[in-house]
């Protein structure tokens, strides 16, 4: 199983949060009162609960940034700040439905990448044990793909790459389950084929289960 909240997701995220706060003051208040408030002291708020870890009480901030303000830019930061959010709280379903909204209504956006690599990390960190079925993976797979595709040069791409060979054993670890489960059954035929993906397939050949392969 691959686990473990990705720090360049932390920072990247920051990162756009800081491009909301220069004008923001500081605020006492810790919870959202439905009421009109300047864009800036909403925003602001939501940045000081994430903070805290308050997930819940971030959601509230950004969601009301969306509601008063919908034609600002920190409207813009807020949806991928509620993301970031529901990323932070294991809703990950949320967290690409927030995303994907982004991208669906800025796609041009200078944070369409950091996007794209959100819903990446929201499928990898779903990754169950290779006795498991494997469905979240090739999804990974295919998300982090499509950040190296889209922004090749970018500093998700890099980490995307890095995930990717993660991915990839975990696929050659899932061939390999198969094919003992075969042969522990005499089925060595079907065996063989499972081995041989493991040492044809050139995403797998890399992988920390090709000797055993080989050696079955």
């Amino acid at each position: 199983m691959i686990r473990g909240k990705s720090h360049i997701a932390r920072a990247l995220a920051l990162a756009v949060l800081a491009g909301g706060l220069a004008a923001c003051g500081s605020t006492s208040r810790e919870r959202v009162q439905y009421v009109d408030e300047p864009v800036a002291d909403l925003y602001n708020r939501g940045a000081q609960m994430l903070d805290r870890r308050r997930w819940a009480d971030a959601l509230l901030a950004f969601e009301e940034v969306e509601r008063q303000h919908p034609y600002s830019s920190e409207a813009r930061r807020a949806m991928l700040m509620e993301a970031y959010a529901h990323y932070n709280a294991n809703q990950y379903d949320q967290a690409i439905e927030d995303a994907q909204r982004f991208l669906s209504l800025h796609p041009g956006n200078e944070s369409a990448p950091y996007a794209y690599y959100l819903i990446s990390i929201c499928y990898f960190e779903r990754i169950l044990d290779v006795g498991r079925d494997q469905g979240t993976t090739e999804r990974a797979l295919a998300a982090l793909q499509d950040v190296v595709r889209r922004y090749p040069e970018s500093p998700y791409a890099r980490d995307a790459r890095l995930k990717m060979d993660m991915v990839y054993d975990q696929l050659a670890g899932k061939e390999m389950e198969v094919g003992r489960f075969y042969l522990g059954r005499d089925q060595h035929l079907a065996a063989i084929n499972r081995f041989r993906i493991v040492i044809e397939n050139e995403n797998f050949q890399r992988s920390s289960h090709t000797p055993e392969a080989l050696h079955r």
